[in-house]
C-alpha cells in the first residue's frame, strides 16, 4: 500500500517551522485545514496483516529483541521465509522543544527464493496521521523553490550518528517507490515523518521518554507488517 503525496500546504508549513517563522498554532490549523480533505489514512489489509504483539496467523511470529551492541530494542516479524525488523527513534526540530521528527528503520531479510517488492506504508501516533516528509541527502541539486520543502538528512542527527540509515528512504515526494530485495539478502529502509502531537514527552530526574503509542507499517509482496511502539520504548537519537 502507498500514501499520496504530501500536498504543498503540508511540506510549506514544515518549511516554515524548520526556520521558526511558524507558530504551533498556525502549523496544527494546516495540519487540522488538510485532514478535512486529502489526508492519507492508516488502512492495512487486515485479512493478511501481521501485527506485532498479536496473535499471528499460521507460521508467523513475532518477537523483541535487544541490539548486542547498543542495547536498543527492536521489534521484529516473521513469515514463510521473510522477516523484518523495526526501530523508531525521535529528535527534536532545532531549538524547539514541541516539534518532533519520528524515525522509522526497517530492515527486511529475504531467506526466500524469490524477489520480495518493498512498499511505503503508513505511521499513527495515538490515531492521528504522522505525515511522511520530503527528505534527501542534501537539498543540492534541486530547484531553488523546491529546496525549502526538503528535509536534509545530513543535518538530522538521527541519521548523522547512523541511528537510521541514509542508504535507502522513502520521501514523501516518491511514496510509490518500491524496493526490490533480491534472496537471500537483506535492505534497511529509512523514512521520516513529523510527530502530529504538540505535546509527547513526560521528563522526569530519570530523564524523557515519548508518550502514546506509535504504529507504522510497511508492506511486503503485498503484505504489511505492523509495529506497535510504547512510547517509553521509543528512543531519542538527538543531541
Amino acid at each position: 500500500m502507498s500514501m499520496a503525496f504530501v500536498p504543498t500546504a503540508i511540506e510549506n508549513a514544515s518549511s516554515a517551522m524548520k526556520s521558526g517563522k511558524l507558530t504551533a498554532v498556525a502549523f496544527l490549523f494546516a495540519m487540522y485545514t488538510f485532514a478535512q480533505t486529502n489526508m492519507p489514512t492508516f488502512k492495512v489489509d487486515t485479512r493478511s496483516a501481521l501485527v506485532w504483539d498479536e496473535v499471528s496467523p499460521g507460521d508467523a511470529s513475532s518477537s523483541l529483541l535487544w541490539d548486542p551492541l547498543t542495547g536498543r530494542e527492536v521489534h521484529r516479524l516473521r513469515s514463510g521465509g521473510v522477516e523484518v525488523s523495526s526501530l523508531v527513534g525521535y529528535e527534536r526540530v532545532g531549538s524547539n522543544r514541541a516539534f518532533k521528527l519520528l524515525n522509522y528503520t526497517t530492515t527486511i531479510t529475504n531467506n526466500t527464493d524469490s524477489d520480495l517488492s518493498v512498499q511505503y506504508g503508513g505511521a499513527i501516533v495515538d490515531g492521528h496521521t504522522a505525515l511522511p516528509l520530503w527528505v534527501a541527502l542534501t537539498n543540492k541539486g534541486f530547484r531553488k523553490r523546491d529546496r525549502k520543502e526538503i528535509w536534509e538528512l545530513n543535518k538530522m542527527h538521527c541519521f548523522t550518528t547512523g541511528f537510521s540509515s541514509k542508504e535507502n528512504f522513502f520521501s514523501a515526494d516518491n511514496l510509490s517507490k518500491i524496493f526490490t530485495i533480491r534472496p537471500r539478502t537483506a535492505l534497511t529502509i529509512s523514512s521520516v515523518t513529523m510527530d502530529p502531537r504538540l505535546s509527547s514527552t513526560v521528563c522526569s530526574i530519570d530523564g524523557c521518554h515519548m508518550t502514546g503509542t506509535i504504529r507504522h507499517y510497511i508492506t511486503v509482496n503485498g503484505r504489511d507488517y505492523v509495529f506497535v511502539w510504547p512510547g517509553r520504548s521509543v528512543v531519542y537519537c538527538g543531541k
